[in-house]
């Protein structure tokens, strides 16, 4: 009765107020064949302490012991506990969006720190934070791309997150965009000699991401003056934050989308996340969600304000920029404190760390006979490889062994059946490394 506060008599009142006889009328619309006569096949009854534990002992069985190769987009990285410990204050876990800003001033200054450290990480000049994720991040990029061009194409790298492309194609579709994938080299980067002038100068962006879903770091610096030379803008987009620790910031990008979820938020079964949007200050008004600024009182005191919202919670809907954003402003705190806490030169070894442990790996996998790299093209904490066999049988045998390997290619990549994605954090011991490839060797040598 604790969650269901109404008895019998009290839901026949309810039934005779509204003029029906018995629950049943309540769902007459619904035909019968779509309407479940019996109760589902559930454990239980079960107490509340009963449910707990059975949630714990699910829990328990998820990958507990597991070691795992897995990254395409989510990546586990090192979480201080300090983070959790602040992010769980009353203060922050319970507040709701900054409508009223003079009883806001806390919500608004941890967003105008969070925008300041997304703008030097990325080297842009101006940045939200309101995204869902990475995904919407980089539907919104192109939307706002096709705002300033007024332009209907956009040119794709076939690199990108095969998800965030789907996530991009639903949004075309009722969007009036056409959408044209563009290839790759042998490098792994974006096929730049498939580029026509007559493809660019009906284009509102190119857009690529770096490190792409291969891990191939893309040479933005030469992107950039393709894209401009015939109007159209560059659109950047960046799953794994932590390599801008390392890897020279998209700066010639004239927007960039980014998933900063690697910035102290965890995997969490794939989100929520940590969406972020960042671009030249010329291309403000056309920037989605909010933006928080600074500003003085009469006396002279820092204040912050919303500078911009263009949601349609803050204004008309047929005038706002976005209806695919929200309030993300605990995850943006999450990442805030992460990154203070990490600082300028923990966030570089950090990624040394990742860069330094991806390549001892590749190094490692490389030796066995058969197993080769993908692709030439620079790599960060990600990479591609060819193995003599499918990996899904690799998998299934690296399973007995507690280990989860690589993420197999040919799912979204038809013509890499026998290509797998392995990625290697700083939360990768070397022991399991070496484990991860005496294992593949040993299943490549058994007879097939």
């Amino acid at each position: 009765m604790r969650y269901l506060p109404k008895g019998p008599a009290e839901r026949q009142e309810m039934l005779e107020a509204i003029g029906a006889h018995n629950i049943e009328e309540l769902f007459h619309s619904i035909p019968d064949e779509f309407r479940l006569r019996e109760p589902l096949h559930l454990p239980g009854p079960l107490s509340e302490a009963g449910i707990i534990e059975y949630f714990r002992a699910r829990a328990a069985e998820n990958a507990r012991g597991y070691t795992s190769f897995l990254g395409a987009g989510v990546y586990q990285h090192f979480r201080s506990v300090v983070t959790d410990a602040l992010i769980q204050r009353g203060e922050f876990l319970t507040s709701y969006t900054p409508y009223q800003a003079e009883i806001a001033q806390g919500t608004l200054q941890s967003i105008f720190e969070f925008q300041t450290l997304m703008c030097q990480l990325t080297g842009q000049e101006v940045a939200n934070a309101s995204m869902y994720d990475g995904s919407t991040a980089l539907t919104e990029a192109v939307l706002m791309a096709e705002r300033l061009t007024s332009r209907r194409n956009v040119l794709v790298a076939r690199t990108l997150h095969p998800e965030y492309r789907q996530v991009l194609a639903t949004y075309a579709k009722h969007c009036d965009l056409n959408v044209t994938e563009v290839g790759f080299t042998s490098s792994g980067q974006l096929d730049t000699s498939t580029l026509s002038p007559e493809s660019l100068a009906h284009a509102a962006a190119v857009v690529v991401q770096s490190p792409n879903y291969f891990g191939v770091v893309e040479d933005i610096p030469a992107l950039a003056p393709i894209a401009h030379a015939h109007g159209a803008l560059l659109v950047t987009c960046i799953t794994e934050a932590v390599s801008l620790g390392i890897v020279r910031p998209p700066a010639e990008a004239d927007i960039v989308a980014m998933e900063a979820q690697s910035f102290g938020v965890a995997p969490s079964f794939g989100g929520p996340f940590v969406g972020v949007i960042a671009s030249r200050d010329k291309f403000v008004r056309q920037m989605p969600g909010r933006l928080v600024g600074q500003a003085s009182d009469a006396e002279g005191r820092r204040g912050y304000v919303l500078t911009l919202a263009t949601r349609e919670q803050h204004i008309r809907r047929e005038k706002a920029t976005s209806n695919i954003c929200t309030n993300e402003a605990l995850f943006a705190l999450a990442a805030t404190i992460h990154l203070c806490l990490m600082g300028k030169e923990g966030l570089r070894e950090m990624a040394q760390q990742n860069l330094s442990k991806a390549h001892f790996a590749l190094a490692e996998l490389t030796k066995i006979p058969g197993v080769r790299h993908c692709f030439s093209g620079p790599v960060f904490n990600e990479f591609a490889l060819e193995f003599p066999r499918s990996v899904k049988i690799i998998n299934h045998a690296l399973l007995r062994e507690k280990i989860i390997g690589p993420l197999p290619l040919g799912v979204n990549y038809p013509e890499q059946t026998k290509c797998g994605l392995v990625a290697v954090t700083e939360t990768m011991p070397r022991a399991e490394i070496e484990r991860f490839a005496a294992a593949i060797r040993q299943i490549l040598a058994r007879p097939v």
